[in-house]
């Protein structure tokens, strides 16, 4: 499958290979992938791929809500006849050996029904790519090319009951057979997607206790089973049961990676969820955005169709600037992650390693792009209820699923909380190994607050405020992290108020940094000022939370003249400009009423 590539020098190439470079480089300097650079063969796969959820997911989804048997496992195969459960297995073991945009593309066609969105990407994406990355030839040659087709489904087991999001923590325990030739493995996993029907399971356990290492566990192994469905908010159709395991039998040759190391590919198989999630997440919020403005065209009060008033239009515009804002960034780290593992060897001995580690540069932007596409989605579902009114309340609506369904996409693939913990932990933890330059940037900090012109110098053309206010960010983060870490130094990590604003004020850098940069590559564009209205408007909404945010991380850092002197350069790096929401708005609502949703397509 062809992959288009983006072309960079060398000297940026070597600056984009690193998570978080985004922080250190002025907006719009380098070229980044976005959905306008998309080949005709990664948009005719997303066609296909959409015409699939559409026309054979979306007809069934009171079938999969009320988990009528076969229905999900019936949907997959189906999917693996079309080819769309194949794009990451490589052409050897019957895949497509597909590029990482186009499996994201895949990943955001589905999420038409979240039910199924949670299943499909359960058997592709944590399910199916352990065994991609970390099998041995014999494992992917039996699994792979029936993992291709739904032949067999595969489900992944890492959580337990005591331990999610500290997964280090796992009590499933591993002992080797008085013979050699088994795992006797003991304990539960819970949480466990597609258990109901998968028949391969990536399971996590404790070799003696203490060496943390991945098995691929086959449906009907001795001492293996699988307890009941449980009853949830939202995913109603999905099938989540634990799994329990009393002296289970797993031969050796189903041990995945090596012996000890299974929290490389818990960790980073962990990465390529968070990314999956969240393009995911992007596409539902394009079809939420949807709902809500057919909604609101049809909806009539006071003599009105709602989509006149402006509190409804002002909830239209702010979905339509973050999904903007979400998918530029998703893609973006598809790119990326594209361009790295351009130059990582398929002849490598240690392949599969190389392959993660270039997945783990952009572990920062993973986590990133998971916090907010979740978060996004989950205002937007809210505010798309609210547009529906009493209506959004019933089942009759499909919001209402919605609104349920979206509500664990801020649990799963680590916590939201957890993720804010690592985004400017990897940050910080790049800049003492000298991946990243911060502390050259933080020095320079006070000489441009002094001279604010040198923030972005002769600047012209357009978006140029808002591209100030992205330098402007970006130091807000430098202020906030310099002032951090020269108060906790290494035990910042228990600082995790800290931490969480410097996330925050870390996401909104790679949204707007994102977004712009993409706007501004779009020479001759009929629609350019239309995404100049997206920018504008999520830039001025930005300014305010990345100021409290600052405020928030300098407070608990710095006291007495030495806060009330960070707060004055923080006024300077953020400095208020009025604007009018009305006009903000109105520069974005007509698209969106227009094309009833999403106003750009693939």
């Amino acid at each position: 499958m062809a992959v288009e590539k983006i072309q960079l020098d060398n000297e940026l190439a070597h600056a984009a290979a690193k998570g978080g470079a985004f922080l250190f480089s002025p907006v719009g300097e380098r070229r980044v992938f976005c959905p306008e650079l998309f080949s005709e063969e990664q948009r005719s796969f997303y066609k296909t791929a959409l015409e699939f959820a559409m026309k054979r997911v979306l007809p069934q989804s009171e079938a999969i809500e009320a988990k009528r048997p076969g229905v999900l496992p019936g949907l997959l195969k189906e999917a693996g006849g079309l080819g769309i459960l194949m794009v990451d297995i490589p052409e050897a073991y019957g895949g497509l050996s597909g590029d990482i945009v186009t499996s994201a593309l895949v990943a955001e066609s589905q999420a038409v029904q979240g039910s199924w969105t949670v299943s499909f990407g359960a058997h592709v994406s944590i399910g199916t790519l352990p065994i991609v990355f970390f099998g041995t030839d014999a494992q992917k040659k039996k699994f792979l090319p029936k993992s291709a087709t739904g032949e067999w489904l595969f489900a992944y087991a890492l959580s337990e009951a005591g331990s999610g999001s500290d997964a280090l923590g796992a009590k499933t325990r591993a002992d080797l057979s008085p013979d050699g030739k088994h795992y006797i493995l003991n304990g539960s996993k819970q949480w466990i997607t597609n258990a109901g029907f998968a028949d391969v399971f990536t399971v996590f356990a404790k070799v003696s206790g203490d060496r943390f290492t991945a098995f691929i566990v086959e449906k009907g192994t001795l001492g293996f089973s699988v307890g009941r469905e449980e009853h949830k908010l939202g995913l109603r159709g999905s099938s989540t049961c634990p799994l329990i395991f009393e002296d289970a039998r797993v031969p050796v040759e189903n041990v995945l990676g090596e012996v000890g190391k299974g929290h490389k590919i818990a960790f980073n198989i962990l990465n390529m969820g968070r990314f999956k999630l969240s393009v995911g997440s992007a596409g539902a919020m394009k079809n939420t955005l949807g709902l809500g403005a057919k909604y609101a065209l049809d909806r009539k009060a006071f003599g009105h169709p709602i989509s006149d008033f402006a509190l409804v239009r002002e909830k239209l515009a702010r979905g339509a600037a973050t999904a903007y804002a979400a998918e530029s960034m998703g893609y973006r780290v598809a790119g990326s992650i594209e361009e790295a593992l351009a130059h990582v060897s398929d002849g490598s001995k240690n392949h599969a390693f190389d392959m993660m580690r270039a997945l783990e540069a952009f572990a920062v932007e993973c986590s990133i792009c998971k916090v907010m596409s979740s978060e996004a989605l989950h205002n937007l579902s809210d505010e798309v209820l609210q547009i529906h009114g009493g209506y959004g309340y019933v089942e009759d609506f499909p919001i209402e699923r919605v609104f349920r369904d979206q509500r664990v996409n801020r649990i799963y693939e680590g916590t939201n909380e957890i993720n804010r913990m690592l985004i400017p932990g990897m940050i910080l933890k790049r800049a003492m190994k000298g991946e990243l330059p911060l502390m050259e940037a933080a020095a320079n900090l006070d000489e441009e607050i002094a001279d604010p012109a040198r923030l972005l110098p002769n600047a012209q053309g357009r978006l140029v405020p808002e591209r100030r206010l992205t330098e402007g960010v970006k130091r807000s983060f430098l202020l906030a992290a310099r002032a951090a870490v020269a108060k906790f130094g290494t035990a910042i990590d228990e600082r995790q108020e800290v931490l969480a604003a410097l996330a925050d004020i870390a996401i909104d850098a790679y949204a707007l940094d994102s977004m712009i940069a993409r706007t501004l590559q779009r020479n001759g564009d009929p629609q350019a000022g239309l995404r100049d209205a997206l920018c504008r408007f999520f830039a001025a909404e930005a300014r305010d939370r990345v100021h409290k945010r600052t405020r928030d991380a300098l407070a608990g850092s710095l006291a007495g003249d030495e806060l009330s002197g960070a707060l004055r350069g923080l006024d300077v790096l953020l400095p208020y400009v009025p604007q009018d929401p009305a006009a903000l708005r109105e520069a974005i609502v007509p698209a969106v009423l227009e094309a009833s949703g999403y106003p750009f397509s693939y």
